[in-house]
């Protein structure tokens, strides 16, 4: 097929398949893509208006018995500096939060071997009794199988019992890339590529709110970054009729500092801002019935953040108020709510504030 036909199904936003993406990565400039990218994302929003959120990120635990390779966070559980996080630590973080406006935690941690479905139950519980304003965008795929594995039930019974818990949205934690090959090297305890697609579809048909995520630029091929979106795309198009699926796309490059994944591959190019709007031109251009794409300005950096406004992201994400996982890996970017707003009045759009369902609120 010629690169002309395959334009012509992108501007159509029809599928395309794996070979004809892979045409298009090898034979269209960084230029060009980016201008299709722009061109989709005005189709979606056609206003020029960037949404941002206020929320927390908050981590339950920094024990896991997963200790994927390019994590730096974790550690096991007899580590000195192993943690559970305390109610009177949740209280504190959460009335921060809501001092600055926000009323939405990021809710992750490691998969601890001692916390089960019961200890989220009862977490859950006592959080939204005591902040019942409070959206709980919790967990992961991961955390899903790991808990369903412990208590014997399938992955809709967890969700639904968790969801009677509290929990609001199921982010797209853990995807990394959704490639067996490369699961098997960094990530072999985690959910496989099957698993994690699995938990999502049965998130979806139960409505609820989700989000999908890449971790790209450490062993993975390009073809393999293109198949994981093909994926997200294929399982976004058997989502009921009338439920949300995945609201939003976020990918990121791998924050390699002091890993062991770094360690065991030291010629793992590093990953630029050219190479990152390509990805994510490449993520707006091939997940068409994904309404939000969004820019990692954690990762890459405000300019480089803000370029990705042109090249497909509709969405700058959180401010951040706490973030403790890339930072272990040497990201140290940092952004205020005014520095977020004017960030983005900069690159010639307005900032609007959003909920968790990517509605606007200001």
């Amino acid at each position: 097929m010629t690169t002309d036909v395959i334009k012509e199904k992108i501007l159509n936003q029809q599928d395309i398949s794996l070979p004809e993406a892979m045409q298009l990565w090898a034979s269209v400039s960084l230029s060009e893509i980016i201008f299709i990218a722009d061109t989709i994302r005005k189709k979606h929003h056609p206003g020029n208006h960037v949404s941002w959120l206020i929320d927390r990120n908050i981590n339950i635990t920094n024990v896991c018995f997963s200790h994927c390779l390019f994590c730096n966070f974790c550690v096991k559980k007899n580590n000195p500096h192993a943690y559970v996080l305390s109610m009177d630590e949740y209280r504190q973080k959460i009335d921060e939060l809501f001092n600055m406006g926000g009323d939405q935690i990021l809710l992750q941690g490691g998969l601890h071997p001692d916390l089960d479905l019961d200890y989220y139950v009862d977490l859950f519980s006592r959080l939204k009794s005591e902040y019942p304003s409070l959206k709980l965008h919790a967990l992961g795929p991961p955390e899903i199988v790991w808990l369903s594995k412990q208590v014997g039930k399938n992955y809709a019974e967890v969700l639904q019992i968790l969801q009677q818990a509290g929990l609001d949205s199921l982010p797209g934690a853990g995807a990394e890339i959704l490639s067996d090959r490369v699961r098997n090297i960094v990530s072999p305890a985690k959910a496989t590529t099957d698993q994690w697609l699995d938990v999502m579809s049965e998130a979806h048909k139960q409505g609820l709110i989700t989000s999908a995520t890449m971790m790209f630029g450490f062993i993975e091929s390009v073809q393999e970054r293109l198949k994981h979106l093909i994926l997200l795309r294929d399982l976004q198009h058997e989502k009921p009729e009338g439920k949300p699926g995945f609201l939003a796309f976020i990918p990121w490059p791998y924050q390699r500092y002091n890993t062991h994944l770094l360690e065991k591959h030291p010629d793992m190019p590093d990953v630029y801002g050219a190479e990152y709007l390509k990805m994510i031109a490449f993520s707006r251009i091939i997940l068409h019935n994904i309404p939000n794409i969004q820019a990692s300005w954690l990762t890459v950096g405000k300019d480089v953040g803000s370029m990705a406004l042109y090249a497909g992201a509709n969405d700058l994400g959180s401010v951040m108020i706490e973030e403790q996982v890339v930072s272990a890996a040497g990201s140290h970017h940092k952004i205020t709510m005014e520095e977020m707003q004017e960030l983005i009045r900069k690159s010639g759009f307005h900032p609007v504030r959003r909920n968790q369902k990517y509605e606007f609120l200001t």
